[in-house]
């Protein structure tokens, strides 16, 4: 099985570049955002958890969400693996992924790669997206360095549990689609 899991900041490309190693790898993103959605949209069990933290400001669970994920792994299961978008967010969400793959699937996280921009590239991009992409948080450039920082923040921590497995890969997210594509593809043959 090959897992990986894809880190970085708003902007980085990041989603772009899943689309291409799920056709290259057969491996499907899971990304939480949309897990979350899914589960809003279709009342279920457990969109209805997330609703009520989320209708009281409060972050949802780290075992929610996990629960959340796991969920989707038993009702979409795929042998060739998966790629991770925004889950593991947290220290305990990375240990409990590192848990779920070893005891559901005998597996575990083949590589982390994290695509690094300078946050003026990140702000540039993320006001460009802006101008066609209808998300309010894409054209302000206040909100755009809040989630830039918050995703610095956040993602600090998980970077150390998988630099101590050996699992951490920094891409240089600059250059062209093609460039970066080919850069992800790299550091993924030598965990092949």
């Amino acid at each position: 099985m090959l897992n990986i899991v894809l880190f970085g900041p708003p902007g980085s490309g990041k989603g772009t570049q899943a689309k291409f190693l799920e056709e290259k790898y057969q491996t499907p993103q899971i990304s939480t955002g949309d897990l979350f959605r899914f589960n809003l949209k279709n009342e279920t069990e457990l969109g209805a958890l997330v609703k009520s933290y989320m209708d009281k400001g409060q972050l949802v669970p780290d075992e929610v969400t996990t629960n959340m994920l796991v969920d989707h792994l038993e009702n979409n299961p795929n042998p060739q693996g998966y790629i991770f978008d925004g889950y593991p967010r947290t220290t305990s969400q990375a240990e409990a992924l590192d848990k779920i793959l070893a005891e559901k699937y005998d597996s575990e996280v083949s590589i982390t790669l994290a695509l690094v921009v300078d946050d003026e590239v990140l702000v540039e991009r993320l006001l460009e997206r802006g101008k066609t992409s209808g998300r309010a948080d894409d054209v302000d450039e206040k909100i755009i360095r809040d989630r830039i920082t918050e995703y610095y923040e956040k993602t600090a921590i998980v970077a150390e549990h998988y630099k101590a497995q050996g699992k951490w890969v920094e891409i240089d997210g600059v250059g062209s689609i093609e460039d970066i594509t080919e850069k992800l593809n790299a550091a993924i043959k030598e965990v092949l």
